[in-house]
């Protein structure tokens, strides 16, 4: 197939023919056990979130503007429209900046696709299997077609969660929807035609916006192209589509080689420090060194943190708040060197004491080419003369999925437990576990929200 859509012509079609095939009898463990650990961060992400102000105002703007009671929000007792719940879950889900990412976008697939998916599996009441073959599908499509544009189009300043992920939203709705395969082709260019969201954004309330928009986009794309809404079936590859319009990079064969394992859902990485992905190899490295040399902070007079020019997006120098610190280098280490815990939601707000403060004054960043999005190298220089330098690379996902399935449930019940408490927070995660272990009944979908109620 890749020698006969060697320029390109029908690649919009052929990806959405291996998105519609997805079964989820085909799905291996592994597949189905990430698929789970996905569901599972993203709900917790978006169940902490939908308090954050980004995600109070859109919810509050969707419930004044009324709508058909289709899809429940997040940790409330209101239902809107399958469209608006794509958009303020899926806000509320990026709020914190601590959703799981893939690199071949590079970006967050989880939160583009699953506020939309989920949305229209309550709304159709799919089942579970239904519903995690179309994610599947979706996350597949989305990292294609990341591999078919990158990295020019997120060098040239687009976030790809909100523009790539808008059509991997759009294809896994396809699959749920049962939609053909022109009817699929017209969804993606439908979104094709919307997609939009800019780095530029990255530390304000915008950002988080982005997964929303892409739910919104994708999910409203594949209902209209089921009603008869047509658009270029070529979006992908046409003069002036998605990919070209977007930058100078055009990689047929990237988008149909087979990633390592044979899904692209087995590279998802997830996050256990509440900031943007780019600081958490400093954060890492900076802990290291802290640890396996008892450093303590006061007596550091320099932190040198060197990192990729793609960690522009994380370099705010003076940040003023939380959300700004989750994309500031120089926070990442000041909090690092004290010892304070970066996997709770808290800590990034302390970014204006004084002793993060007096410690951020010490650090210096250094963005070199060469070095990508999930590297670091750090160099600390003591008082007293010495010095200690560590890397810390963390682009590859975890081996031992078992051990991740453990780690990603620690942090739902870290971040959902305040909330609801620790048994309902319990409950959820043994649900989430019964749904993608059999083809549960669409009931499960409902019942998640309900439980999930604040």
């Amino acid at each position: 197939m890749e020698t006969t859509i060697r320029n390109g012509a029908g690649l919009t079609r052929e990806l959405m023919r291996q998105a519609l095939a997805v079964r989820y009898e085909d799905l291996p463990g592994a597949v189905r056990q990430v698929a789970r650990d996905c569901l599972v961060d993203w709900l917790g992400c978006a169940h902490a979130g939908q308090r954050e102000p980004a995600c109070r105002i859109v919810r509050d703007a969707v419930r004044e503007e009324g709508g058909a009671a289709q899809a429940t929000l997040v940790g409330s007792p209101f239902k809107v429209s399958v469209s608006q719940a794509a958009l303020v879950n899926g806000t509320a889900s990026h709020a914190l900046d601590y959703d799981d990412v893939n690199l071949v976008l590079p970006g967050h697939v989880s939160v583009a696709v699953l506020p939309a998916l989920l949305a229209l599996a309550e709304y159709r009441q799919a089942s579970s299997s239904e519903f995690v073959a179309a994610f599947v599908a979706g996350y597949e499509t989305a990292c294609r077609i990341g591999a078919l544009v990158e990295p020019a189009h997120y060098a040239n300043g687009f976030h790809a969660t909100a523009t790539i992920g808008s059509l991997g939203a759009a294809a896994a709705c396809a699959h749920l929807l049962k939609l053909t395969e022109s009817e699929a082709c017209h969804a993606i260019g439908v979104a094709a035609t919307q997609a939009a969201g800019l780095k530029a954004m990255f530390g304000g309330m915008a950002k988080p916006l982005h997964a929303g928009m892409a739910a919104q986009t994708g999910v409203r794309s594949a209902l209209w192209a089921r009603q008869g809404f047509t658009s270029r079936p070529d979006a992908l590859e046409c003069a002036q589509g998605f990919a070209l319009a977007h930058g100078k990079d055009f990689h047929v064969r990237h988008a149909l080689s087979e990633p390592a394992g044979g899904y692209h859902l087995l590279g998802n990485l997830f996050k256990f420090h509440a900031a943007c992905f780019s600081t958490h190899a400093t954060i890492e490295a900076v802990q290291a060194l802290r640890l396996d040399h008892e450093l303590p902070p006061a007596r550091v007079e320099c932190i040198r943190v060197t990192a990729g020019t793609p960690c522009s997006i994380c370099n705010i120098s003076s940040p003023a708040t939380g959300l700004q610190a989750k994309f500031s280098l120089r926070a990442a280490a000041a909090f690092a060197l004290l010892g304070m815990d970066t996997s709770r939601l808290d800590t990034w707000d302390r970014v204006t004491e004084d002793a993060v403060q007096a410690t951020l004054e010490r650090v210096r960043v250094e963005l070199v080419p060469g070095m990508g999005l999930s590297e670091s190298v750090v160099a600390l220089r003591m008082a007293d003369g010495r010095s200690f330098e560590r890397a810390a690379s963390l682009g590859a996902p975890m081996v031992d999925k078992a051990e991740q399935s453990r780690r990603v449930d620690r942090k739902f019940l870290a971040i959902v437990s305040p909330l609801i408490g620790y048994d309902r927070s319990s409950r959820i995660l043994d649900r989430l576990t019964a749904m993608t272990d059999d083809a549960s009944s669409s009931a499960s979908l409902t019942s998640l929200f309900l439980d999930c109620r604040a």
